[in-house]
């Protein structure tokens, strides 16, 4: 038997589905039948998928059906609510979706909200305790927003949430853990090691990373100066903000799955065997108001195969890179932050060139960088602006990591 506890996933799972105990058998059977009930809703009530099959008589036929897109979820949001608008809590719009004009807009009620907190408390749950205080630099933006949720789920612990957000400059984070001393933190993966190495660790001993990609030297940073390993979590408004978290093993993120069925899917949309890497499709058989039904992340992973040294049978998903094709702010995020003494990044590619941005608290070689940085971006040249990073600067990207097309 593993000395680990089990996944505190497992648990959640267990109570929500009436279960003693989680294995793969059991977890596929509730998916199915979940998968089931939502193919036999759509075609009674002839909306988005009404020309899917009533029903499927094995999970393996899953990958006979078409995908749905981001474009879909632009285009065609009405058709995909399975319930009253009378009944939604939250909408989330991407402003920044690829369709012309509309943008991307997901759907959720009070219990697809509340299936997001109890995740929360499950993930949490792995690092925090009753006392604890634990620092949310994700944004606040009202009730049932992101940080407030992640709020919740921190108070029923017993823990106390320190809403700090993603807006503060370097002094004020500073100076904030000085007064409160949290000795948790969760936020972005740079984000929190921007604020490590401008403040240094003060009173934080644990951290969770969520909400984008979280490159290998950035986990390496943080961890060297928390002196502990990092929860990473990922999730998607696709799949109710809140999709895997990390156990004690830190072996993958286990999934949702009685809430979501992940596939991995090659370039050509051929499902993948466990272990193979390619893009995570998602059906959101536990979502209320806007269940999806094959969905294509963009996102790239691979699951995980085996048992997980916990003893956890719910499948796992390695590290996440986000969407997009040729150079990324990830691969570049990935060798800047190597380099000890860089505190913050931006990118910006405009008029055929790639602008970078660094700050700093030490002395860096801005040549050596500027090889790296062209190494990476082939015939694109690069043009690089080194300072000092001040306590009244904030940080340089305050959401998920991008690389600007710009003109």
């Amino acid at each position: 038997m593993s000395a680990l506890p089990v996944s505190r996933l497992d648990a959640l799972i267990a109570q929500q589905e009436g279960l003693e105990r989680i294995d793969r058998e059991s977890i596929e059977a509730i998916q199915l039948k979940k998968l089931n009930r939502l193919l036999a809703r759509e075609k009674e009530r002839g909306g988005f998928y009404r020309d899917l099959p009533e029903r499927l008589f094995s999970l393996a036929r899953l990958a006979d059906l078409p995908f749905t897109t981001e474009e879909d979820l632009a285009q065609h949001a009405p058709g995909l609510l399975l319930c009253s608008q009378a009944q939604i809590q939250r909408v989330l719009s991407d402003a920044t979706s690829g369709t012309t004009g509309a943008a991307k807009r997901v759907f959720y009620t009070e219990d697809d909200l509340e299936n997001t907190v109890r995740l929360y408390m499950a993930g949490l749950g792995e690092l925090i305790f009753p006392g604890s205080v634990t620092m949310i630099a994700f944004p606040f933006s009202g009730p049932f927003g992101l940080g407030e949720l992640i709020a919740e789920a921190i108070r029923r612990l017993g823990a106390r949430p320190l809403k700090a957000g993603p807006f503060l400059s370097y002094g004020e984070y500073a100076a904030l853990l000085e007064r409160e001393k949290p000795d948790t933190f969760v936020g972005m993966p740079v984000q929190l090691l921007s604020i490590l190495r401008f403040c240094g660790r003060g009173s934080l001993r644990r951290a969770l990373v969520s909400g984008d990609a979280c490159p290998d030297s950035v986990i390496a940073g943080s961890e060297e100066i928390l002196g502990s390993r990092l929860f990473p979590h990922y999730g998607s408004r696709e799949m109710g903000m809140a999709g895997a978290i990390c156990c004690r093993a830190h072996e993958g993120m286990h999934l949702r799955e009685n809430h979501v069925i992940a596939e991995i899917v090659d370039a050509a949309g051929r499902p993948l065997p466990a272990g193979e890497w390619g893009e995570l499709v998602i059906t959101t058989v536990g979502m209320e108001a806007m269940p999806l039904i094959r969905y294509r992340t963009g996102d790239r992973t691979r699951i995980l195969p085996g048992v997980c040294p916990c003893g956890s049978e719910t499948l796992r998903l390695d590290r996440i890179e986000r969407k997009g094709t040729g150079l990324s702010a990830s691969e570049l995020d990935g060798i800047l932050f190597s380099d000890p003494h860089i505190v913050d990044c931006r990118y910006e590619r405009e008029k055929g060139r790639l602008h970078v941005q660094i700050l700093t608290n030490g002395e860096v070689e801005p040549a050596l960088l500027r090889d790296r940085l062209s190494a990476a971006a082939g015939a694109l040249p690069v043009s690089l602006t080194v300072r000092e990073a001040l306590e009244e600067d904030t940080a340089l990207v305050r959401g998920k990591r991008s690389l600007s097309a710009g003109r």
